[in-house]
């Protein structure tokens, strides 16, 4: 394994690690700080820890359903062709 892939497996460990403590700390700890607190001022409004990760799943579902449904299609006429 060469030393790139080693260094972009860790920024991407990292970077889903940060992620991870990010929205942990806004869905779930957020709610058990007072509405005063600095803290809130870090974290958008809470309603976008339930929307954000809705809409990345179904883009990423949309986007999965499109690559398969390509990669049928293009078995399909490489099939289709053959049978010529």
């Amino acid at each position: 394994m060469a030393a790139s892939d080693k260094a972009l497996g860790g920024a991407m460990l990292l970077t889903a690690s940060i992620v991870f403590v990010y929205y942990t700390i806004w869905a779930i700890l957020l709610p058990f700080f007072d509405k005063t607190s600095p803290i809130h001022d870090y974290f958008p409004a809470r309603e976008w820890a339930i929307r954000l990760p809705a809409f990345i799943l179904v883009i990423g579902l949309a986007v999965i359903g499109t690559f398969v449904g390509s990669t049928i299609m293009k078995e399909n006429r490489k099939k289709a062709q053959k049978a010529k």
